[in-house]
Formats: C-alpha cells, structure tokens, sequence
C-alpha cells in the first residue's frame, strides 16, 4: 500500500480507508479479547456451582464474590461495549431506537438489577436476590464479536481494490533533457514523457509515442490476452508491459487515471445502498420501538403472574427478549452481499455503480444492444474491391485519393487499405465532402465521386448499372461505396464492421437465461439484419439517429419491459441513462462511468451475461440473509419472551440469546461470503 504522504490520487483515500477499516477490525476484535479475558471470571463467579470450594456457599458469603463481578463487568460495558451505550445515547437524544438501543438496555438494565441485589438484598425476596452480571459480560462480549467478524468480512470485500491500488508502481522513469530520471509515480504531470521496460508495470495513463509491446490489461479489463500497443495507442496505468520498451506521453494523472476512477466507483458502490436495503432500515426503525413494548410487556406479565422469584422471572425474560431482538442480522443481511458482490464483479471487470443496480440488474427481461462497438468491433474493414473498366488497384487509389482530405471513418478506412497495399495515391484537388452522401473532387483533372447511389444521381451520373449488385453486398451486411470517374461508374468498394468473436455465443447466454434481445443500429436495415442474423438476434431497429435510441427504449419501457441498454457509453449516453440498467462497454471512458449504471471495461458481451448472472446470485443471497433474519427474530422472540415456559418449561437466560443472537449475525455473513465462489458462467472456457 502507498504511503498517504506519496499519494494525492487513487490511492490517498483508498489506502486510507483501507488503513481505517484494518485499524477498525483489529480494535474490535482487541476489545472482545478483553472481553473475553473479563467475562471468564465473571462467568464462574455467576455459576459458583460449576467451581469446586465455592458450591454450596450462601448467598451472604457469595455477595463480595458477586461485588467482584460487577466491578470487573464495568470495564466490558465502558471499554468493550462503549459503542453500544454512546450509540444508544446518541439515538435516545434523537428520539431514535436502534440496534445500540437495545444491546445497552438490555444490558445495562440487567447490570443495573445486578448492583441493586448485590448492594440493598433487603429490597428483594431471598430467592429473588441473585445477580447475572454474566449475562451483561457475555452478551456484550458475544456482540463484539459479531461485529468483529462482520469488519473483517467488509476487510476482505476491499482485497480486490487494495490488489489494484498495489498494481501501480511506486516510481516512473521520465526523459529530462534526454536523460531518464527517476521520480515519484504520484509526481508525474500532463505531458511528460515515460519509459516503459519489459517487466513493468504502467504508472499513470498516457498514449504510447514511440516503441511496441504488449500490455496485459487483465487486472481492468478481466481478458487475460495481452493487448498489442504500438504509437498513438493509449497505455493504462497499473498496466503489465509483457515485451517490448515504449514511450509514452502522460495524458492522465492522479485521480484522473482510468485506475483511480475504478477504484472511487467501487467504493461508492459498496457504501450504497439498493432498495430491499431501505426496506430494511425502514423495518428496523418500527422493529425496536416494538420490541422494547413487547420486554416491557413481558416484564409486566410475568412480574404479576410469573412463579416465583417474579421479580428475577420479569427482570431475566424481559432482557432475554432485548437481548435476542437486536436485529444485527436484519442490518448485516444486504450491506455484507453487496459489498461482496461489487467486489466480485470488479474482479472480473465489471464495475457497478450503486447497489441499487446490482439489484434492478436481476428484474432486467429485456437487453437492447447496441450495434457498432457493441455487438461488433467498430472498427471497418474493406472486404471488397470491385472494378468496372479499370484495374482494381487503381481503383482503389482514385477512391483514396478523394478521401484523403475526408473526416468520415470509412474514408480513413479506405485510405488506410490503399496504403497497406503499397499504392500510389494520386493527389486530389478541389475536394469537397457532401455530408451523408460521400465526396467529391478532381484528380487528375478528371471528377471523382466516392459515396452515395444518392451523391452520384445528384451529380448527373446514373448508379442503376451497379443497383443490384449493391443491393446483393448491403444483403450480407457490408456498406457499398461506389466510385464514379469521369462521369462513368468505375467500380465499388465493399466495408463491413465484423462483429466480435463471442457475440453470438452472449446473445445465446442472455436467450437461454429469458431474456429478449433487441438490437439498436443507425445503420441500414439491410445491414443490421445481416449482422442480426449472425448472431443471433431476432428483433432489429434499425436507421434510428443517436437522439432516437432513448425514444426507443422508452417504447419498451411503455410496454411494461424492463429494460437494460447496452452501447458504448459516449453517443449511446441518453439511452444508457433512460434504460433500467445502462450497462457501457468497451472502453471505460468518463461519460459511460457518468452515464452507465454498469461499466464492462474488457469489449466482450460476455460481461453482460455475467453483470446479469452475478446480479441473481447476490439478490438470492439477500433474499436468503432477510429470510434467516427475520425467520430468527419471529421465532425467538416469543420463546424469549417465555411463551413456552407454561407448556414445555422452556426458557431463554439472556447470556445464551446473546449467544444466539450473534450466532444468527455469522449465519448471516457466511451465508453472505458463498458469493466470493461465484464464478461466472463459460469462466475459463
């Protein structure tokens, strides 16, 4: 872990949260080993039976033995229970009940009858005037160690984040003067240039500018595969530089860093609360206030018809019922499954939001997706070169020299596929983009035209010749450009953007688990529907505008579907933000963190079979949590409260519902760490 005073970024408030909370579990679990080491002797000393020499003692010759214990139960209550009995304080002052309520009085009132039978017996029957301060020792004891318990599963939840923390390096080496220099990675700025080693990892986030390598990303992406890097590419801090050495210019620092984001989104996701959990805490503000009615009801009734010792009968049935009340389960039973479940999800690079996600994820019955970047890589390529009258080669260098001075992607890509070839592109002059229908400019003093059936009719030039077998290549899902020179349809260039090597077996796993899939495209129907039929989706909406996409999801939404929109978090953000659940794929860039409830960082649709899957396995974990909890606290109540007692004789001492109770809180978070075996389904496959 960095130290704070070398971290003004990702890790000051990481690391020392991480400090405070490691901090928090040691004290808690010091304090039930003080607990324990007091509450021992109490114990024997409240059950002189159990210890040979002291059996048979009367209760006169037991009273200073019994003085003992209520001295050595003051520090359980003030060092080991102090947080019970100021919480509590502080909920009283408020006009509040809550868990600290009744942890302190029940065990201060049990303390209190305690010291009152110990110092005036006279003011009770001789069968009445026996004390339990081992009940108050026990119970406070036991609890601390629920809590202990509970700190260190929190602890553990935060491993994930603490592994990336620990991911970024301590120095960088940044070129001064054409020197490399070796400095703090936390004083790195916008613009300086690094050197990466084979071996390294990447200190903060920038774009390569001179060398290739490749760079494991797994730790923010989950793709174990290294990415290839060369210039112009962008490199991730916390990053593993597998091979080669390459420099690369700062482009994002301290808490700007992809890294620091994750790690922020994380924490605020863990600390959030989804709303089964506010159904929780509003159950719980009407719980305590019901259940000290019911210990003072149960006090009364047994007071006035209880056997004798009444009096001891109220006092111990009466706390019995606080004691086992404290709903601590109810309170751990969400918190601790979503603060696993996040963390499990960062560990296989999906980032959460809030928890309200996580659980609004699982009522998901319907996934639109969208098509460029999504379902497919977004990145064009040239699939086919058809020439009429003229060489293909040459074709294809008319058609690079008009687009050239062009800003559309496909014009970039045709270029690029001109260059790859090794030819030589002409120079164009008069060069002028007609927007959504293609180019137009003169190469060698001739016109050229590259785009649109529409751009060439426009321009007097007749595209009927070459209709059909356009037609045919937008069928199979390719987008046909045709090339016009010297007034005649010289040829036409086919692209396609591919779709991803796991999209279909994705859109299978989201079938298989109910859900409908829908695709959402700009693009031709032609198009979309050849991509559709690749993969594997049976509904298309396709030429809707970037503006439209949120209308479209809004439609379904009107249906009465549940909706969860999948795109790539920057043109698809008005829809991200309308869907039930936006999920952004791809790169992880500000606007998706901002806009998207969900973050894939790795580009596979994969990520959100898993977002879905690992979603139904955390609310079935809660719904298992509140179960057991409230199961408990109905069944325990009453038997505490000495139902049984007129028919089977059985009742509660609060020393064993204090054990019971905090039991029912590690029930609770065993249940809860199952989670931290979830393993997404085709893992590894």
């Amino acid at each position: 872990r960095f130290p704070e005073a070398e971290t003004e970024d990702a890790g000051v408030e990481g690391a020392g949260e991480d400090s405070r909370r490691d901090a928090e579990t040691r004290e808690l679990f010091r304090r039930f080993w003080v607990g324990a080491l007091l509450t021992l002797p109490i114990l024997l000393l409240g059950h002189h039976e159990w210890v040979p020499g002291l059996r048979g003692l009367g209760h006169e010759a037991l009273r200073p033995l019994w003085a003992v214990s209520g001295l050595l139960a003051v520090p359980v209550m003030t060092y080991v229970g102090r947080r019970f009995f100021v919480g509590g304080w502080a909920a009283f002052r408020r006009r509040h009940a809550n868990m600290d309520t009744l942890v302190a009085l029940g065990t201060g009132s049990a303390w209190l009858y305690s010291t009152v039978v110990v110092l005036a017996p006279e003011l009770f029957p001789p069968e009445a005037a026996h004390p339990f301060f081992e009940a108050t020792a026990v119970i406070i004891t036991l609890v601390v160690l629920g809590q202990a318990l509970e700190a260190r599963a929190k602890g553990r939840t935060s491993r994930a984040l603490r592994a990336l923390l620990d991911l970024r390096p301590r120095t960088a080496r940044v070129l001064r003067g054409g020197e490399e220099v070796e400095i703090l990675a936390s004083e790195v700025q916008v613009g300086d240039v690094l050197v990466i080693r084979p071996g390294e990892r990447v200190p903060v986030d920038g774009q390569v500018v001179e060398g290739a390598s490749a760079v494991d990303e797994s730790m923010l992406t989950g793709e174990s595969i290294p990415v290839e890097k060369g210039p112009g590419d962008e490199a991730i801090g916390g990053s593993l530089n597998r091979s080669g050495s390459f420099h690369m210019e700062a482009t994002r620092v301290g808490k700007e860093t992809v890294l620091a984001q994750i790690v922020e989104l994380v924490r605020e996701a863990q600390a959030s609360k989804p709303p089964i959990q506010r159904m929780v805490d509003t159950i719980s503000s009407y719980f305590v206030p019901v259940v000290m009615v019911i210990a003072v009801l149960t006090f009364a009734v047994w007071y006035t018809f209880g056997p004798d010792p009444s009096l001891n009968f109220a006092v111990v049935t009466a706390v019995a019922v606080l004691v086992i009340a404290c709903p601590c389960a109810l309170g751990l039973a969400t918190p601790i499954s979503v603060m696993i479940a996040v963390g499990k999800a960062a560990e296989n690079g999906i980032l959460v939001r809030n928890g309200a996600a996580l659980q609004k994820a699982r009522q998901v019955d319907t996934v639109v997706l969208d098509k460029t970047g999504t379902v497919t890589r977004g990145e064009p390529v040239v699939t086919d070169v058809e020439a009429y009258g003229v060489d293909e080669k040459r074709l294809l260098a008319l058609a690079a020299a008009a687009e050239v001075g062009s800003e559309h992607p496909l014009g970039a890509v045709i270029v690029a596929e001109a260059r790859d070839r090794g030819l030589e592109v002409p120079t164009a002059r008069g060069f002028q983009a007609r927007a959504g229908k293609g180019v137009e400019a003169r190469v060698e003093g001739k016109r050229i035209l590259v785009g649109t059936p529409e751009l060439l009719r426009e321009s007097g030039v007749d595209p009927a010749p070459v209709q059909s077998r356009r037609t045919a290549l937008a069928r199979e899902g390719k987008t046909p450009v045709l090339v016009a020179y010297d007034d005649e349809v010289v040829g036409m260039i086919a692209l396609q953007d591919r779709e991803k090597e796991d999209s279909a077996e994705a859109i299978v796993r989201l079938k298989e688990a109910g859900l409908r899939v829908v695709m959402l495209t700009g693009d031709t129907e032609e198009t979309a529907r050849a991509i559709a039929s690749r993969v594997g989706v049976d509904e298309v909406l396709a030429q809707v505008l970037p503006d439209e996409k949120a209308e479209a999801v809004a439609r379904l939404q009107e249906q009465g579907r549940r909706v969860a929109m999948v795109g790539d978090g920057v043109n698809d953000a008005p829809a991200l933000a309308r869907a039930d659940v936006g999920i952004a794929i791809g790169s992880g860039t500000d606007v998706a963190m901002e806009t998207a409830d969900v973050t894939l960082m790795g580009g596979s649709l994969m990520g959100v079979v898993h977002t879905v899957e690992l979603s139904r396995a955390s609310v079935r974990n809660m719904r298992q949590n509140l179960f057991g909890a409230f199961i408990y606290n109905v069944l325990a109540i009453p038997v505490a409260a000495g139902a049984l007692y007129p028919v089977a004789g059985i009742l509660l001492n609060p020393m064993i519902a204090g054990g019971a109770m905090a039991f029912s809180s590690v029930t609770v978070v065993t249940n809860a760490n199952r989670l931290r075996r979830f393993r997404p389904s085709g893992a590894g496959s």
